[in-house]
């Protein structure tokens, strides 16, 4: 496993990162990727130890906080070998926010107790309005004062477009950013994100690099997706051509080399040294010997990452 710093944060985190969404199951009305056995969920955080990975993102939505009782339980003897972030803002999945100063402390020392910690590495909002940002100087004070008191060591924001990322860039101090970024989805690159995170020292996790598996080319839109599985709310139509989309991309690969379709996709998030992290879910131990390989096989070359974005250009990934 390769190493990259979190912006000018001062922490270090793995190339590849453990998107937790999944493994917070579908309790209640909760969606993820369909229902989880949290034994097989631990096992996964193992293995993901054992193999490198440092840095585990999750949130307080993600199974209304049992992703990160999952991660309490599985990694609290190696806390202090992690770096963990998490987030608040969300109070269900029906996309009702609460950014008071009374849920923002609430909610963190809720999260502390699950992840069996007392202090969070990386606290992120949670997909806020960045016209609220600029409204409510409570919401930006409050998280100073528990950066202040040791029980954050870095703020973050996850936002809900890479147009909400350059807008969150001025005039908040954030050391990382989350946002969505994958071989379908290359805005990020088209608003010159990457290069102002580079000039601010903020540090960025890619999430969603493998579009919610369908880069994997495992996935159509003839599955039965479970119950609580958020792949079966999106339309025919769009789910067709983001699971096509790979096709497009991975024959201009000329030596493979034996690279799996996912290898492939994070290889190409890996190859924008602005990236800190990406945070692939992973649900089965599988998953992790498959994606910790792509960090160990480099960047790709310019000529490929160019020939990337202009098939990018030349397609349409959202309907």
């Amino acid at each position: 496993m390769n190493y990259r710093q979190l912006g000018n944060s001062g922490i270090k985190v793995s190339e590849i990162g453990f998107g937790a969404w999944g493994i917070g199951g579908t309790t209640m009305d909760a969606r993820a990727y369909g229902p989880t056995d949290d034994n097989t969920s631990k096992k996964t955080l193992h293995k993901a130890f054992d193999h490198g990975i440092t840095f585990y993102d999750t949130a307080a939505l993600y199974g209304y906080g049992h992703s990160e009782e999952i991660i309490g339980a599985a990694l609290k003897n190696v806390r202090h070998h992690i770096i963990i972030s998490t987030k608040v803002g969300y109070l269900n999945f029906k996309g009702e926010q609460d950014f008071s100063i009374k849920h923002i402390r609430d909610s963190l020392e809720a999260s502390l107790r699950r992840l069996q910690t007392d202090y969070i590495d990386v606290y992120q909002l949670h997909d806020p309005p960045i016209s609220l940002l600029h409204s409510d100087d409570t919401i930006i004070e409050t998280l100073n004062s528990l950066k202040r008191e040791g029980k954050i060591r870095v703020i973050g924001i996850s936002t809900r477009s890479p147009e909400d990322s350059v807008l969150a860039l001025k005039g908040f101090d954030f050391k990382s950013i989350q946002v969505n970024f994958n071989l379908s989805d290359q805005r990020s690159l088209d608003l010159g994100l990457f290069e102002q995170c580079e000039t601010h020292g903020v540090g960025i996790i890619a999430r969603t690099p493998l579009c919610f598996g369908f880069l994997t080319g495992y996935y159509s839109a003839n599955d039965n997706y479970a119950a609580g599985d958020h792949r079966a709310r999106w339309s025919t139509e769009q789910i067709e051509r983001w699971a096509n989309a790979y096709k497009l991309f991975v024959r201009h690969i000329p030596e493979r080399n034996e690279q799996t379709n996912a290898q492939i996709a994070l290889r190409f998030c890996l190859s924008y040294p602005q990236i800190s992290t990406v945070i692939p879910g992973m649900l089965i131990p599988e998953h992790v010997e498959e994606n910790v390989q792509s960090s160990l096989a480099g960047p790709f070359q310019s000529t490929i990452l160019d020939q990337f974005n202009k098939i990018y250009k030349e397609n349409q990934f959202f309907i």
